[in-house]
C-alpha cells in the first residue's frame, strides 16, 4: 500500500487524510453485543488502556498497531489472535470491515492523523489526553464526531471518579455561591530548558522512526530524547505539563462551572525556544460568565519543580501543606480545595475549615454514587467501559469530543500563549483566531507527508 499524505488545509486537516477505497460502514457491523477494537500505541498508556477496554466481558481485542515492535511483541503474546501493524494507516486500510472502534494512545502529535482517519470511517474513537496537538485539530475532531454521530472519549479517566463528580456535584448545588477564580497547580515537569541536540544515534532496530515522527517534521533519532518517554517536553510532540496533567486537573473545575473557552490568556514564562517547553508557567485565563460563575472567571495555573510556590491566595487553614497537585475554586462565601487525586473535596470559610459530610453525602446521592471507593484499580476501567456500552447503544459517554475539544482548546491556547510570554493574548471563539495575527500560526501546524 502506498503511504498516504496527510493534507492540512488553512483552518485544519482537510479530511483528505481518508483512505481510498476504504467505505464507510456502520460501527457496529461483527458478532451483535459484541465490540472489536484496534489499539493504536502500545507503550505505557496503550498497554493501560487495551487492559481496561478489554477488562470489558463485550469486548474482542482484534488488532494491534505501534511503530515499536518491541511492544507490539509484547501487547501481541497478550492477545494472540489479533492481527500486528506498525503503521495505523495499513491497519484501517486492511482490516476496515472488522473494526468496531478504535483506541488511540500514541504520543500527542499522531492523536488527530490516527483519530481523523478512523472517524472518516465511521469508526468510534477512544483518545487519549490532550485530545490533540493544535486548536484546529481539536476543532475539527469535535466537528467530525458530530457531523458523524460518533461515538467518543477522551482519556480523562478521573472524569468518572467519586471525588470529581461529587465536587462538581457541591459547586453546582451552591456550595460557595458563584465562583469568581480557580488557581490550580502541578509541581511536574514536562518542559525541558536546553538547547536542541545536534547529535544523532542509531535508531534502535525495534523502532521505525519515519512512523513515530508521522506528520511531525523529519528530525535524527536521538536516544531517551523522544521515544519512548521524553516526547511531552518537546514542541513538535508534546503539549508541556498543561497537556497532561492540566487536562486532569481542569477537567473538574472546567466541568463543574459550565466553562467554555477563555476570553484572554496570559502566559508567564522563559522566552520561547522553538524546540522544548518551559520548565516553569504561570497561566493565567479569564473566562466569561456561566450560572456557576461571577460575570468573568479568572483561572490561574502553576506547573513546573516547586509549582505553585509560596502564594498567600493559597494558603489553606491551620498552616497545612497545599496537595502535591489540585485545585482551589474561590467562591462568594467560602473556598473549596479539590486534590488530584481521589481525596474529599474540603470547604473552608474565612480561615477555618468547615464539616461538609453532609453535603458530599447529599452529592453522592443525587448522583446514584454509592459508597466512596478510592482505588485506581478498580476505578479506573469505569471511564473506558462506559465509552465501551455506549458502543454498543447501552451508555452515554461523559467526556465525548464536544467536550474534551474545548476543554483541549483551553489548555492549547496555554500553550501557544507560551510562544509570546507575558503578552495577554484574545481569543475569538466564533473566528477561532486571536486578535495578535502573530500568535495564529501556532493554532495548526504543518503536516509532513510520511
Amino acid at each position: 500500500m502506498k503511504r498516504r499524505t496527510f493534507l492540512q488545509s488553512s483552518t485544519v486537516l482537510a479530511a483528505a487524510a481518508l483512505l481510498p477505497g476504504c467505505a464507510t460502514q456502520s460501527a457496529i457491523s461483527g458478532t451483535p453485543g459484541r465490540l472489536r477494537t484496534a489499539h493504536v500505541g502500545l507503550g505505557y498508556q496503550g498497554r493501560e488502556d487495551m487492559g481496561a477496554i478489554a477488562s470489558h466481558p463485550a469486548v474482542d481485542v482484534v488488532a494491534l498497531c505501534d511503530v515499536d515492535s518491541k511492544f507490539l511483541a509484547e501487547a501481541q503474546a497478550q492477545y494472540p489472535k489479533a492481527r500486528s501493524y506498525t503503521d495505523y494507516r495499513v491497519m484501517l486500510d486492511e482490516m476496515g470491515d472488522e473494526i468496531d472502534a478504535v483506541i488511540v494512545a500514541t504520543p500527542d502529535h499522531t492523536h488527530a492523523p490516527a483519530s481523523l482517519l478512523a472517524m472518516g470511517m465511521d469508526k468510534p474513537v477512544y483518545c487519549q489526553k490532550p485530545l490533540t496537538h493544535h486548536v484546529a485539530e481539536a476543532r475539527e475532531m469535535a466537528r467530525v464526531a458530530r457531523d458523524r454521530k460518533l461515538v467518543t472519549q477522551m482519556g480523562i479517566q478521573v472524569h468518572s471518579f467519586y471525588d470529581y463528580r461529587v465536587a462538581t456535584q457541591l459547586i453546582q448545588s451552591g456550595l460557595i455561591g458563584k465562583v469568581r477564580e480557580v488557581r490550580a497547580w502541578s509541581p511536574k515537569n514536562w518542559g525541558y530548558n536546553g538547547p536542541a541536540p545536534t547529535e544523532s544515534d542509531p535508531v534502535p532496530e525495534t523502532l521505525n522512526w519515519d512512523l513515530w515522527l508521522g506528520t511531525a517534521p523529519d528530525r535524527p533519532y536521538v536516544e531517551e530524547r523522544y521515544h519512548p518517554s521524553n516526547w511531552r517536553q518537546i514542541v513538535d510532540y508534546g503539549c508541556g505539563t498543561l497537556g497532561d496533567m492540566g487536562v486532569h486537573i481542569f477537567d473538574t473545575p472546567y466541568n463543574a462551572l459550565a466553562l467554555d473557552v477563555p476570553l484572554t490568556i496570559v502566559n508567564d514564562c522563559r522566552p520561547p525556544s522553538g524546540y522544548g517547553f518551559p520548565e516553569h508557567n504561570v497561566v493565567t485565563y479569564e473566562f466569561p460568565g456561566t450560572a456557576y460563575t461571577a460575570d468573568t472567571l479568572k483561572w490561574v495555573w502553576y506547573d513546573g519543580p516547586g509549582a505553585p510556590g509560596e502564594q498567600p491566595e493559597l494558603e489553606l487553614p491551620n498552616g497545612d501543606p497545599l496537595p502535591e497537585q489540585g485545585a482551589i475554586f474561590y467562591g462568594e462565601t467560602g473556598k473549596l480545595l479539590l486534590p488530584h487525586f481521589m481525596q474529599e473535596p474540603r470547604l473552608f470559610v474565612d480561615g477555618a475549615y468547615r464539616e461538609i459530610g453532609t453535603e458530599i453525602t447529599a452529592a453522592a446521592a443525587a448522583l446514584d454514587l454509592g459508597e466512596p471507593v478510592r482505588n485506581y484499580a478498580t476505578e479506573s476501567p469505569k471511564h473506558y467501559h462506559q465509552f465501551v456500552d455506549a458502543c454498543l447503544g447501552k451508555d452515554e459517554t461523559s467526556a465525548p469530543f464536544s467536550y474534551a475539544s474545548r476543554l483541549t482548546e483551553v489548555i492549547l491556547l496555554g500553550v501557544v500563549a507560551g510562544r509570546f510570554p507575558g503578552e495577554t493574548l484574545h481569543w475569538d471563539t466564533d473566528t477561532a483566531r486571536f486578535a495578535e495575527d502573530k500568535a495564529n500560526e501556532f493554532l495548526a501546524g504543518s503536516y509532513r507527508a510520511f
